[in-house]
């Protein structure tokens, strides 16, 4: 899965006019762009305008008046399934039906049926709103302009606030605002519940395969910190998302190694090299999961509570 670093917020809304067969909202084409200097909290009252004044509906609402919706990113599978009405899901990303790449327990997401994504699949479901990451190729931007299908778009979060953000632009995007305060409600609970019992942070890294290591700026970083942590990639000189060598790793070692790799096989390769066998007494070893790092929304619950657990068990 490409790891995106986003630079901006945007949602896109392409007018569309109302199903014969249905009563469905009207939507106004909106572009809402956030430079990384400007909070990003500070969009989503404008993002409530940008959808007119019956945008908003409640609980309370007939399924069949909502927009029926397909998603092609597993981020935003995982934000909907927990905040769309059933009926309206038309379709998921394929990314989430399989176990490596999923955002959401994988049970839950082959409930729903899924598509690669392409404008051929979209069609001929014949959504009223397509959900998408940060990334669409500029051909399918234009095609689902031309079909007169709404785009939403929803870059990666690099902070709980950003995740925050996109769940209520989504869940105000399919009429769910309801939902979607209730999910920002659920996530901000756990939270609390994770903060350490101890004011000392704990230095960490997360090491996926490959010595890949997420750096500042970053959402995973967030969690760290706010489960206890202190994330050491950037005074280990790493960027964003950066290389970091087994050697290197070895010569300056944080007090616990977060091992984010694909398969248990991976897992046991990286973990048993004999040079990190002889860190026995300095580092403390953890498993996290790697479908815990890069999505907002609901995997924030997850990730939260399995940090906090490795952090309830760190030594001194």
């Amino acid at each position: 899965m490409e790891i995106e670093r986003p630079l901006r917020f945007g949602v896109f809304l392409q007018k569309q006019e109302s199903r014969a067969t249905k009563t469905k909202r009207a939507y106004r084409r909106s572009v809402l762009l956030l430079s990384q200097e400007h909070k990003i909290t500070g969009v989503i009252g404008i993002i409530a305008l940008s959808l007119t004044g019956c945008s908003v509906q409640n609980s309370s609402t007939n399924p069949s008046d909502l927009p029926t919706i397909v998603s092609i990113n597993p981020c935003t599978d995982a934000i909907l399934a927990e905040v769309a009405d059933p009926a309206q899901m038309l379709a998921i990303s394929h990314y989430s039906h399989d176990p490596r790449a999923t955002s959401m327990p994988i049970e839950k997401a082959r409930s729903f049926p899924a598509i690669s994504g392409s404008v051929e699949e979209v069609l001929a479901l014949k959504p009223d709103l397509v959900v998408a990451g940060g990334h669409v190729g500029p051909a399918t931007v234009d095609a689902l302009d031309r079909l007169g299908i709404a785009l939403v778009q929803a870059p990666v979060a690099s902070s709980v606030e950003d995740s925050d953000a996109a769940i209520r632009a989504i869940a105000a995007a399919i009429g769910r605002a309801e939902q979607g305060e209730m999910l920002v409600g659920r996530i901000a609970a756990v939270l609390a519940d994770s903060l350490p019992r101890s004011d000392s942070s704990v230095p960490a890294l997360v090491w996926q395969g490959g010595g890949l290591v997420p750096g500042k700026a970053t959402l995973i970083d967030d969690l760290l910190t706010r489960t206890g942590f202190d994330n050491v990639a950037e005074a280990r000189g790493l960027a964003v998302w950066d290389v970091l060598g087994l050697e290197y790793l070895v010569d300056n070692p944080p007090r616990v190694l977060l091992s984010a790799n694909g398969s248990m096989a991976q897992q046991d390769r990286m973990l048993g090299h004999p040079a990190l066998a002889r860190l026995d007494g300095q580092m403390q070893f953890a498993q996290f999961d790697q479908n815990l790092i890069f999505c907002g929304g609901p995997t924030i619950i997850r990730a939260a509570e399995r940090l906090a657990e490795i952090r309830a068990k760190v030594k001194g």
